[in-house]
């Protein structure tokens, strides 16, 4: 149920903003007088499952649910129609308008993602407000990976500003390391003292080659979350329970329990935890990953206190404009990452983007998904690829510099080179997902 559920949320949410993405482009052509032959969401190869002609226009939508596109007459463009392109221009088709009209249509689809991500976390700012976990609210401080410690934090610490400014959500930090070019954060000690840690250029690479994206996490009770169908769930574990021993060494913090158990000798775990106040003791095997499947809660774990603040509907406007600022930011920052080996395994297609939803309907999550994908697609759409908004422009910049239109043919053959670079990259990253399902990575 909860792939389906997932699956909704992605069709839903990837449907509106393809028909607000082509409708980005219809409007403008539209005002300009450019025909519009046909506006489908998904693609009609073949065959439509729906389809109706409005005025010039053909609607419908398509059988194959990879997108959607207008078709625009005197454009090369999905429908890559030369017979249309052999003709005379008429007044009415796309390479017959000035090329500031073209550049203005083709940039609309992109403009109308990137303000659509924007006014969306806008409206989800405005009605559900925000959570963040404030310094005081991190009870315990951070546990400190090997990578922070080397750069001179300490188990326990909280973050008091970075570069200067006032942290207000302390989650916030490991993403300032790797996207946001950190040059010195202030900490606060369990001791109460205060310390000034220069962060070196290459934290954010170290992160990367090491796999290690939160190198500060919050200090937390083994407070048990598991599947009931795991080993934990079936041996009789419960969701509450507070695990304190595991073969009798005593653990405080999650954090110090991780470790223990990739070196923790036996197939089959002596576990003591607490439950209603009483000491009990279980046995538990490990599973084929070596684990027993129990992980700790976060959001009720009682070494955390998550604050709540509402906006008025002008703060509204001007904190969603931040959030999709940073939001936009920081993508275009881990392209840096995407360049690697690493980063080429880590890419992920459908079942990824699934993965970003809710496995209930959560509309809050639903809304705050949708605007991070609309701003996604819009930075991939401008990409100077040929068969994206980006690859069009490009053309059309050269025009309007040189005066000259670009020949046909090297459109046509920019088309083509685009549509096998769109498709590799496509089956590549669903092929990601299938291959880390298949092995359960």
């Amino acid at each position: 149920m909860d792939f389906w559920i997932k699956a909704a949320q992605l069709i839903l949410s990837l449907s509106i903003l393809v028909v607000l993405h082509e409708f980005g482009h219809f409007i403008p052509a539209r005002l300009f007088k450019t025909k519009v032959e046909k506006f489908y969401l998904f693609f009609d190869w073949k065959f439509s499952l729906i389809k109706k002609k409005i005025g010039e226009t053909e609607w419908g939508i398509g059988w194959i649910p990879l997108g959607g596109y207008v078709k625009i007459a005197g454009m090369i463009d999905e429908s890559m129609d030369k017979e249309q392109m052999k003709k005379p221009p008429e007044p009415w088709e796309f390479r017959s308008k000035p090329a500031w009209q073209r550049l203005i249509i083709m940039v609309g689809g992109v403009t109308v993602n990137l303000i659509l991500g924007f006014a969306i976390y806008m409206m989800v700012l405005f009605f559900w407000g925000q959570d963040y976990i404030s310094k005081d609210g991190l009870k315990n401080g951070f546990a400190v990976s090997a990578i922070a410690k080397d750069v001179g934090f300490k188990d326990g610490d909280k973050i008091i500003s970075v570069d200067g400014k006032p942290l207000e959500d302390q989650l916030q930090i490991n993403r300032h390391f790797m996207l946001r070019g950190v040059q010195k954060v202030e900490v606060e000690r369990e001791d109460g003292s205060k310390k000034t840690i220069k962060i070196p250029e290459d934290l954010g690479n170290r992160m990367w080659k090491a796999d290690d994206l939160q190198p500060l996490s919050p200090r937390l009770y083994f407070i048990v979350n598991l599947d009931t169908t795991s080993n934990a769930g079936r041996a009789g574990l419960q969701v509450g329970d507070s695990i304190v021993s595991v073969n009798g060494k005593s653990f405080r913090f999650f954090h110090e329990y991780v470790p223990y158990m990739k070196d923790s000798c036996g197939e089959v775990l002596d576990v003591q935890f607490m439950r209603n106040g009483v000491i009990q003791s279980i046995e538990i095997p490990k599973d084929t990953t070596g684990k027993i499947g129990a992980r700790a809660i976060f959001k009720k774990n009682s070494a955390i206190t998550v604050s709540h603040r509402d906006y008025s509907f002008g703060e509204s406007i001007s904190e969603g404009f931040a959030f999709g600022y940073w939001t936009l930011h920081d993508y275009v920052a881990q392209f840096s990452y995407l360049f690697t080996k690493k980063g080429a395994t880590s890419m992920g297609g459908f079942g990824t983007m699934g993965k970003l939803f809710s496995p209930t309907w959560d509309w809050h999550q639903f809304w705050m998904t949708t605007a991070l994908i609309s701003i996604i697609l819009a930075f991939m759409n401008i990409l100077p690829i040929p068969a994206l908004d980006g690859g069009h422009v490009v053309f059309l910049l050269y025009e309007m510099v040189t005066g000259k239109e670009a020949p046909q043919k090297v459109l046509e053959y920019a088309q083509y080179i685009g549509f096998i670079l769109i498709l590799g990259l496509v089956l590549y990253a669903n092929g990601n997902d299938l291959y880390r399902w298949a092995t359960g990575g």
